[in-house]
């Protein structure tokens, strides 16, 4: 099978090492060291338990991939934009997307069947870009549940997880869906088909749509954040605000605000990926995940004041970091 992976960092890198050792066509999409690394040295993928090198095609331009089976997109929210128009010469007619990314994505509301059925959502697909260009029917659903990290250029280090399941949007169990977990199955990745991918969006979204906008403003850790009895508070304030959004939309929350920050605290002192984002001086992924509770809440006309507050401080944060886009 023909796979390309676009944004072959380190979640994307780790999967296209797994597939391209299963014996599939893997093209990594990936720009500068890290690219020139994999072509003169291949990918090598390692971690407690194992460490192997496969030698997958890595370009920066998708044209000299051509059509492919599937894609898997596994970008940081704010890359997506500029990359859309350059992707469509992966896609043929029957070309499916995985989306391996965090938050809420560009397809959510494709065959919802709820109450903004069909809305596109405007901070997670400004202009609509990739509705119209690359359609919400190729969209897999998937959450990623996988850490990893670049070691080095061409060295993907993996450090927890390896769950990545899979759901239509239309909550079907369809052929390609299928045929697509047992793919990634026998190639090493847990890819279970899921009935209702959108629940498992909010499970991971619900803990990412709060810790990560405070600890950027804060600096804190999980762990930090989860003792701290002021960071508690606004925590569980924006827990509780964004569920009135979600249950809006049929989603059930099985635990409390209390339950999923003990599960935080359980991480240790972590750092967020957007508080690693922000000090890294890339932009952080403030759309799909806090802007977009924002903009369904007003489209509900549920109010927000605590995330619309700390939404704003963030992108302020962005803005003095010079890193923010709109």
């Amino acid at each position: 099978m023909k796979i390309a992976i676009v944004g072959a960092g380190a979640i994307g890198g780790y999967f296209g090492g797994l597939l391209a050792r299963g014996g599939h066509d893997v093209t990594l999409i990936a720009r500068g060291a890290h690219r020139d690394a994999i072509r003169a040295n291949g990918l090598t993928v390692e971690s407690k338990d194992e460490r192997f090198t496969t030698h997958p095609a890595c370009t920066e331009n998708p044209a000299e991939a051509g059509a492919q089976d599937l894609v898997i997109l596994s970008l940081k929210a704010p890359a997506v934009p500029d990359m859309t128009e350059k992707m469509l010469p992966l896609f043929g007619p029957d070309t499916a997307m995985i989306t391996a990314m965090n938050g809420i994505p560009y397809w959510y509301f494709y065959k919802h069947g709820g109450p903004l059925d069909g809305y596109r959502i405007t901070s997670v697909d400004p202009g609509d870009r990739q509705w119209n260009l690359i359609g919400p029917q190729r969209a897999i659903g998937s959450v990623v549940w996988v850490a990893g990290a670049i070691a080095a250029p061409g060295v993907i280090h993996h450090g927890a997880g390896n769950r990545l399941p899979l759901g239509e949007p239309d909550g079907s169990r369809s052929e390609r869906v299928q045929h697509f977990s047992a793919a990634l199955t026998a190639a090493g990745i847990d890819a279970p088909v899921h009935d209702n991918i959108r629940q498992e969006i909010w499970t991971k979204l619900w803990g990412n749509l709060s810790y990560n906008p405070v600890s950027v403003l804060t600096h804190g850790t999980l762990e930090g954040l989860s003792r701290d009895p002021d960071a508690r508070r606004v925590l569980a304030a924006m827990m509780e605000e964004s569920k009135l959004v979600g249950e809006r939309l049929g989603i059930d929350f099985p635990v409390t605000s209390e339950q999923r920050m003990a599960m935080a605290e359980k991480v240790g002192p972590h750092k967020s990926s957007m508080l690693q984002d922000l000090e890294g001086g890339r932009p952080m992924e403030i759309g799909g995940l806090i802007g977009v509770i924002a903009e369904l809440a007003r489209k509900l006309d549920i109010p927000t004041p605590t995330i619309d507050t700390v939404l704003a401080l963030l992108k302020t944060r962005a803005r003095v970091a010079g890193t923010y886009k709109d």
